[in-house]
């Protein structure tokens, strides 16, 4: 009797971005926009998954540029689509990627644009609408979302645009192959920024285990290269290909990622890519939430079907309304 293919939960997160394809036709050719030159490790992921779309697709790719060498003045062809790079910037909390997002609108209405699957998040509702009107006027905006709760807004407020629910981009990796056996038993792969939470200091009190960051990853010299590389690219970088430069260098830093992750059998980490990554190396690992729900949005839209992946914020709720509970019926037979 011949054995049915297993499926697993991440070739179904994969096959989605194949909804991408009605917006950029395989064979396209495009500008791709924004993609990361610093040491975050989850923007890298976001890069590498969308060049693996882009090859896999025979996408071509006329340009690329990041927030560092978009020039003040550029001629794009109107039979060139501009693709922008996905992730979580997307917002009043990182100006710089969105003032070039907003400026791309303005200044190529005559072109196709496509934005990656993003997390929407803006502090002032005000500035909300100003990005939304600025992009109802274009005509032919092509916006991916990665959650739910981004994308009942996103449709709301971007009327003039058409919206789509996707899966981020790193998918598009599945599946990642451990570099080794694991040695070590828990990985706490924490926030150190602005998106860190109080919750997540009660995980880090209580872990047991080897603590890093995307900071603390990469060593002084890795940090120095990848300024050095941002450095030469926000100058020019005259004859040198610094993309090329840039691309093989990030591969090494993505790389040294996965062999970190390779090391352990379990991973807790409140930053989103650390549990794709854990999830793209079918790892079991526990995501805590950021500051303004990013990740447990992308858990319960994406990811909550997955029996190597749980979300703690719930888990931590879960006890807490247990001990509660404990508590009443305590309180209760004592005052009987």
């Amino acid at each position: 009797m011949q054995m049915k293919p297993t499926f697993h939960p991440m070739d179904a997160l994969k096959k989605r971005l194949r909804l991408i394809l009605s917006v950029i036709p395989p064979r396209s050719s495009i500008y791709y926009i924004d993609y990361p030159v610093y040491n975050n490790g989850g923007d890298l992921l976001i890069m590498k998954g969308t060049e693996a779309f882009f090859r896999d697709n025979k996408i071509h790719v006329q340009a690329r540029y990041s927030v560092l060498d978009f020039p003040d003045k550029l001629t794009i062809p109107k039979d060139q689509i501009i693709v922008l790079q996905g992730g979580g910037n997307f917002g009043d909390l990182y100006h710089a990627h969105q003032k070039l997002r907003e400026k791309i609108v303005v200044e190529y209405p005559e072109n196709r644009i496509v934005l990656l699957p993003q997390t929407i998040f803006f502090k002032e509702e005000s500035a909300y609408d100003q990005t939304a009107e600025l992009f109802n006027r274009h005509g032919d905006i092509h916006l991916f979302v990665r959650d739910t709760l981004t994308y009942e807004k996103a449709v709301q407020k971007f009327h003039g645009c058409r919206v789509y629910l996707s899966p981020d981009m790193a998918h598009q990796l599945w599946p990642i192959k451990p570099t080794s056996s694991p040695s070590k038993e828990l990985l706490c792969f924490f926030r150190t920024d602005i998106e860190k939470t109080k919750d997540q200091l009660q995980f880090e009190s209580d872990a047991d285990g080897d603590f890093l960051d995307w900071g603390s990853l990469y060593n002084r010299v890795e940090r120095r290269s990848i300024k050095w590389i941002a450095s030469a690219m926000k100058k020019g970088s005259g004859p040198l290909p610094m993309y090329k430069i840039w691309d093989k260098y990030s591969d090494y830093l993505v790389n040294k990622a996965i062999k970190r992750f390779s090391d352990y059998r379990n991973i807790q980490t409140s930053r989103l890519h650390g549990h794709i990554l854990a999830c793209l190396m079918d790892k079991p690992n526990t995501l805590l939430d950021n500051s303004y729900g990013k990740n447990s949005n992308y858990y319960n839209t994406w990811i909550s079907g997955l029996e190597t992946a749980q979300l703690a914020v719930q888990t931590h709720k879960i006890a807490r309304l247990h001990e509660e509970a404990t508590l009443n019926k305590t309180k209760l037979s004592l005052s009987k």
